[in-house]
C-alpha cells in the first residue's frame, strides 16, 4: 500500500509540472496530453462499465486524470470536444454510485469548463438543478445548490443576463405549478430569496414565482413564499447596509506607518492594494442607486392574490396550516389590503372570534387588523370590531397590560379610519386618561390627540382643546366624509416660488438697467422702427417706486387690525363713508364709529380666526408651483436651504412645535412597513414593574456607565490612540522609561565640557530650524 501511495504521488507530481509545461506551451507537449487522455478514456470505459467495483487507487487516478483534462482543455479544444459530455454523462448515470470526492471533482470540473467559456450556463444549469431536486445525498444538494447560485451570480456581474434570467425563471415556475403537493419547489423558494436579497432578481417575474409558491398546498412551500412577502425587502436592506458598512481604509495610518516602519516589497504591496480598493468604494458611490421596488408593488394582481390566499389557507376548513403559519398568511394578507387599499369583506367577520384577551398571539391579530384598515372600508364593517374590542380588552376589571393593548389596537384602526368610532364609545375610552395606570393613561391620551386632530366634533367640549375648538369655529377643521382623499402638498413650496419671483424681477431689473446704459452710450447709433418696437418687446414700461411698493403691498398678505376692514361688509361700509367727490361724510356716522369700537373688542377673537383661514387659503393658492412644472433636485436642494432659514417651526407656539415634529416623525415612516405586535404591545410595558433580578441588573449598568463617565480625558486619549492602533509619543516613552535606565545618560551630561555643550546646542537649534531629525519643514 506503501508503494502505491508513493506511486500515485510520483504520477500527481508529474501530472501537476506536465500541467505546467502545456499552459507555457501546448503545440509541444501535444503527444503527452494525448498520451494521458487515453489513459482517462480507458479508465472511463472501466468506471463505466462497473462503477461500483473500483479500487481505491483506481479512483485516486481517474479523480487526477478528471482534474488535468479540465484544466487543460482549453489548449487542445479539438481533441477535448467530447469531454464535457462524458462528465454530464457520468453524473447523471452514476451520482448515487460515485465516491463523494469523485463526484464533487465531477462536479468542481463542470464548473471550471463554465468559466473557461468551454460550455455555456444553460447547459452547466440543465445538468445542476435536475439532479440538485432529485439526489437523497444532503452534501450534494448542498454543493448543486452552491453552484447554481454562483454561476447564476457570476452571469448577472458585468450585465443583466435577461435570457439566462428567463429560461432559469420559468423552470423554476413549472416547478412548482407542474405538482404543487410536492416538496421539491422548495428550492425554487429557495433560489429565488437568495438571488432576490442579492439584487440579481428585481422583476415582476420573480415575484410571480413567490406568489405561485404562497399558493402552494405543501406547507413548507407556502411559509417559503409568504415569509419573502413579509420579510424579502428587509433582508435586502440589511445586506446592502452590511456591504456598505464595511471597515474603511484609513490611508493617513497606512501612510504614518509606510513612512516610520522600513520600507519592503511587502508594505508597498500593501499601500497599492489599499489605495485600489478606496477607489473602487468610490466608484461605487458615484454610481447612481438602483430603483429596487417592493415585492408588493411588482405584483401583478394583488387583489386576486389576496382573495386567493384568504379563502385557500384561512377560511378553507380543510387547510393544513396550524395557528402560528396562518398568522403569518394572515399578516400578509393585511398587508395586502392596506397597502394597495384592497375590499375582502370577508375578511373582517374572520377576525370576530379571535378578538379575546385568551387568544393566543391576539396582539399579533390586533396588528393584523390594523393593518387591513384604510380610508375605503365601510365603517359599518369596522364598527363592530372596535366595539368588540373595547368590551373585551377596555374595562376596569381587565389587567392594565390587557386595556393599555386594546386602547392601542383601536387607536391604529382609527388612525387609518376614524369613522369606524362613535361618539358615545369614544368618550367612554377618553374617560381612561385619568387611570392610575401609566400605560392605559398614556394610551387613553393618544387616542384624545388624535381625535382633536381628525374629527373634534365628536369629543366633548371640554376634551376639544383650543386649537381644535378655534379650527372648528374657524372652519380650518372638517368633518372627513367616507372616500375623501385629502390633497397633498409640499411643505413650503411658496419660499421657493417666492425666492424665484423675486430672481425674476432681479434678472428684468438687471436686464433693463443694460439696456439703459446701452441707450445712453450709443443714442445715436440705434434707430427702431414703432411696428417693432411694439412687437418685439424689448422695451418694456416700468412702474415708479410708488406704483411698484404698491404692488408688493398687494401681493402680501395684510395683518389685520381692530381698525382695519376684516369682512366685505366692513369694507362696503367704508367705502360708503365717501361720496364720489372724495369728501369724507363723518358727520353721519359718529353713531355708528362709536358703536363699531365697542364691538372691534368683542370680535377680536374672531378676526384672529379669520387671519388664519385666509392666511392658509391664499398658501394654497401661491403654491401652484408644483402643478405648472416639475421640479428639480436643484429645486429641491434650494427649498430645503429655504426651509432652515425661514426655520417655521421655531416660531410656532410649544404646543403646534410639538405637533409639527409629531407629523413629521409619522411621515418619516415608510408607507411599507408592517404594524407588529411589539407595537400595540408597547404602552403595556409601563404597565409592567421590574422584579428584584431586573432592579439589580439595570443598577449594575448604571454604575458601568458611571465609571465610563469619570474617566479622564488622558484615558479616553489613550483608549482611542490604541483603538486606532497608534503607538505613544517619544515624551510618553521617556516618562515610562525606568528610572535606572537613564542614570547614566543624565551622568554623561553632567561631565560635558563647555566646548560639547556648545555644539549640543548648536545642533538643536540646526534642527528646530529644518524641522527636526526628519527635516519635515519645507
Amino acid at each position: 500500500m506503501k508503494r502505491k501511495v508513493g506511486a500515485l504521488e510520483k504520477v500527481d507530481a508529474d501530472l501537476s509540472s506536465l500541467q505546467y509545461k502545456i499552459r507555457r506551451d501546448p503545440t509541444s507537449y501535444r503527444e503527452d496530453f494525448l498520451g494521458q487522455y487515453d489513459q482517462y478514456e480507458s479508465q472511463r470505459q472501466i468506471f463505466m462499465q462497473a462503477p461500483a467495483s473500483n479500487t481505491v487507487a483506481g479512483i485516486i487516478s481517474f479523480r487526477d486524470l478528471i482534474d488535468f483534462v479540465s484544466h487543460v482543455a482549453d489548449c487542445y479544444p479539438t481533441e477535448t470536444a467530447k469531454f464535457p459530455e462524458d462528465l454530464i454523462q457520468l453524473l447523471n448515470l452514476h451520482h448515487e454510485q460515485l465516491e463523494s470526492e469523485l463526484r464533487e471533482k465531477v462536479v468542481g470540473s463542470l464548473v471550471l469548463l463554465r468559466r473557461k467559456d468551454i460550455i455555456d450556463s444553460p447547459k452547466l444549469l440543465q445538468t445542476l438543478f435536475p439532479l440538485l431536486i432529485s439526489t437523497p445525498s444532503k452534501s450534494l444538494r448542498s454543493l448543486l445548490y452552491q453552484k447554481c447560485l454562483s454561476d447564476l451570480r457570476t452571469s448577472n456581474t458585468k450585465t443583466t443576463n435577461h435570457r439566462l434570467n428567463r429560461t432559469f425563471q420559468t423552470v423554476l415556475s413549472n416547478l412548482l405549478t407542474s405538482d404543487r403537493t410536492s416538496s421539491k419547489g422548495l428550492w425554487a423558494v429557495r433560489i429565488t430569496r437568495e438571488l432576490w436579497k442579492r439584487q440579481i432578481w428585481t422583476d415582476s417575474k420573480a415575484v410571480e414565482i413567490m406568489r405561485e409558491a404562497s399558493l402552494a398546498d405543501n406547507e413548507k412551500i407556502v411559509v417559503g413564499g409568504v415569509r419573502f412577502f413579509l420579510g424579502g425587502d428587509k433582508e435586502r436592506e440589511e445586506l446592502e447596509d452590511e456591504s456598505s458598512e464595511e471597515e474603511a481604509i484609513d490611508m493617513g495610518r497606512i501612510k504614518h506607518q509606510i513612512g516610520i516602519n522600513k520600507k519592503t516589497k511587502k508594505k508597498a504591496r500593501q499601500m497599492k492594494n489599499a489605495v485600489a480598493t478606496v477607489k473602487r468604494k468610490e466608484r461605487r458611490k458615484k454610481q447612481p442607486h438602483p430603483l429596487n421596488f417592493s415585492a408588493f408593488h411588482l405584483l401583478h394582481d394583488p387583489q386576486g392574490f389576496a382573495e386567493a390566499l384568504f379563502f385557500k389557507h384561512l377560511q378553507n376548513s380543510k387547510s393544513k396550516l396550524n395557528l402560528e403559519q396562518k398568522l403569518l398568511v394572515l399578516q400578509l394578507v393585511s398587508r395586502l389590503i392596506g397597502l394597495h387599499k384592497l375590499t375582502v369583506m370577508s375578511l373582517y367577520s374572520f377576525f370576530i372570534k379571535y378578538l379575546t384577551p385568551r387568544q393566543p398571539s391576539v396582539t399579533s391579530f390586533l396588528a393584523s387588523l390594523a393593518q387591513a384598515t384604510h380610508n375605503l372600508v365601510p365603517p359599518d364593517v369596522l364598527e363592530p370590531l372596535v366595539k368588540k374590542i373595547a368590551d373585551e380588552f377596555v374595562s376596569e376589571a381587565v389587567a392594565a397590560e390587557v386595556a393599555s393593548a386594546g386602547l392601542n389596537a383601536i387607536r391604529e384602526v382609527c388612525v387609518r379610519q376614524p369613522l369606524a368610532m362613535n361618539n358615545t364609545l369614544l368618550n367612554d375610552l377618553v374617560d381612561f386618561r385619568k387611570s392610575k395606570d401609566k400605560g392605559t393613561m398614556m394610551a387613553a391620551k393618544g387616542l384624545l390627540g388624535l381625535y382633536r386632530d381628525v374629527a373634534p366634533g365628536m369629543l366633548k367640549k371640554r376634551d376639544m382643546g383650543k386649537e381644535a375648538a378655534m379650527g372648528l369655529r374657524s372652519g380650518e377643521r372638517k368633518e372627513q366624509r367616507f372616500g375623501e382623499e385629502s390633497v397633498g402638498r409640499i411643505e413650503g413650496l411658496e419660499l421657493l416660488e417666492e425666492w424665484k419671483e423675486e430672481e425674476k424681477q432681479r434678472r428684468t431689473a438687471a436686464k433693463n438697467n443694460d439696456i439703459e446704459d446701452l441707450s445712453s452710450d450709443d443714442a445715436n447709433d440705434w434707430e427702431v422702427d414703432e411696428d417693432s418696437s411694439s412687437d418685439s418687446g424689448g422695451w418694456q414700461d416700468v412702474s415708479s417706486d410708488d406704483n411698484a411698493h404698491d404692488a408688493d403691498q398687494n401681493k402680501r398678505p395684510l395683518k389685520k387690525s381692530k381698525r382695519e376692514p376684516t369682512t366685505s361688509e366692513d369694507i362696503q361700509d367704508d367705502d360708503d363713508d365717501y361720496d364720489d367727490d372724495g369728501e369724507d361724510n363723518d358727520g353721519e356716522d359718529d353713531e355708528d364709529d362709536e358703536g363699531d369700537d365697542e364691538e372691534d373688542e368683542d370680535e377680536d377673537k374672531e378676526n384672529k380666526i379669520e387671519q388664519i383661514s385666509e392666511a392658509s387659503k391664499l398658501d394654497d393658492a401661491r403654491s401652484s408651483l408644483a402643478t405648472t412644472r416639475i421640479l428639480t433636485p436643484a429645486d429641491f436642494a434650494k427649498l430645503q436651504e429655504l426651509r432652515l432659514a425661514a426655520n417655521v417651526n421655531n416660531a410656532l407656539p410649544p404646543s403646534q412645535r410639538k405637533r409639527a415634529a409629531a407629523q413629521q416623525a409619522a411621515l418619516q415612516r415608510h408607507h411599507d412597513d408592517p404594524l407588529t405586535a411589539a407595537e400595540i404591545e408597547g404602552l403595556a410595558s409601563l404597565s409592567n414593574k421590574n422584579t428584584k433580578e431586573q432592579r439589580i441588573a439595570i443598577a449594575k449598568a448604571g454604575k458601568e456607565d458611571k465609571n465610563e463617565v469619570r474617566k479622564s480625558t488622558t484615558a479616553r486619549r489613550k483608549e482611542k490612540k490604541q483603538e486606532q492602533g497608534k503607538s505613544t509619543t517619544n515624551r510618553e516613552k521617556a516618562r515610562k522609561k525606568n528610572f535606572l535606565m537613564t542614570l547614566g545618560k543624565a551622568k554623561g551630561k553632567q561631565k560635558r565640557s563647555l566646548v560639547d555643550r556648545g555644539k549640543v546646542l548648536k545642533a538643536h537649534k540646526e534642527r528646530g530650524k529644518r524641522g527636526g531629525k526628519r527635516g519635515n519643514k519645507g
